[in-house]
């Protein structure tokens, strides 16, 4: 891996503020209110064939998860649009990844920053499917993580928020260290929630898709486009809280989002296993090639 080039040394272009610069001077100062207190929101997108998948429904979220840490993104979602495709456009993106985020600037320094002035930017870069199609196909190893998803009692969980992904930092950390490739969260009451950057789904005995009911995380655009792929298919959707001894009860598991597509999980902790892919999860993973690639 020693050949992956660091991000802030690489060439092309960001749009940042209004302009497009230069990839390695798009700068913040180290004294800004994102870094120190995590008031930065974001949106993780991606480019299929030169087009963006879902991208106003990003945007939207965009301005969304704003709101919900409240700030006001100055740029509407029509203009975020029309610069996210002239910038995969500008990058000459076939198939990608793009990120835009907002975060709070430098003006104050302190847990109130009512004033300070609030910053944009749109990135994107080549990058293949995050797994392969045999990995996707043969399932990840998951543990379950030592930390759970917040009440929304006591966390903003209905934003993409970056400061809500510490945790998902430190449980996929773990488990990796462990020999896993990524960690399964449980919310606050112990019902099955995520895993670290994804949403879950069993495939159950009785052909039904059942999935975590998501009041305390996202909510996440692959995860509602799968739920409408398979209601296409007439299969039913059953969203709820769902136990851990539950996954027992599944024939296979599989994770969605915009990184992860959709990709199975094999076993966990290897307590529960899923040795072969269920024919649903196979005929989804066509269906949304197929969807993303039209």
């Amino acid at each position: 891996m020693t050949d992956i080039i660091p991000f802030d040394q690489r060439d092309g272009f960001i749009w940042y503020n209004g302009k497009f610069v230069e990839w390695k001077e798009a700068k913040v100062h180290v004294l800004n209110h994102g870094l120190h207190y995590g008031s930065c929101v974001f949106e993780g997108e991606r480019i299929y064939n030169k087009k963006i998948f879902k991208c106003s429904e990003h945007t939207k979220r965009l301005h969304r998860s704003a709101e919900i840490l409240g700030f006001k993104i100055p740029y509407s979602v029509a203009e975020l649009d029309t610069v996210k495709k002239e910038l995969s456009q500008k990058q000459n993106i076939t198939d990608g990844y793009m990120r835009v985020f907002a975060w709070r600037g430098s003006e104050k320094m302190a847990v109130s920053a009512q004033g300070n002035k609030i910053h944009v930017a749109v990135t994107c870069w080549t990058w293949p499917s995050y797994y392969s199609d045999e990995a996707r196909k043969a399932g990840l190893k998951l543990k379950f993580a030592t930390y759970k998803r917040p009440s929304p009692e006591t966390a903003p969980v209905a934003a993409k928020a970056a400061g809500l992904y510490m945790i998902c930092t430190i449980s996929k950390h773990e488990a990796e260290n462990e020999g896993y490739n990524d960690a399964l969260m449980l919310d606050y009451r112990g019902f099955l929630a995520e895993a670290t950057g994804a949403n879950l789904f069993l495939v159950m005995k009785n052909g039904e898709l059942h999935t975590p009911l998501p009041d305390c995380f996202l909510n996440g655009i692959t995860r509602l486009t799968v739920i409408d792929l398979a209601k296409k298919r007439g299969v039913k959707i059953v969203e709820r809280h769902i136990k851990p001894e539950e996954l027992a009860d599944a024939i296979d598991v599989f994770i969605t989002g915009s990184a992860a597509e959709i990709t199975r999980v094999g076993s966990i902790e290897n307590k529960f296993n899923y040795p072969a892919p269920s024919q649903l999860t196979l005929d989804l993973m066509s269906d949304y090639t197929n969807l993303v690639r039209s």
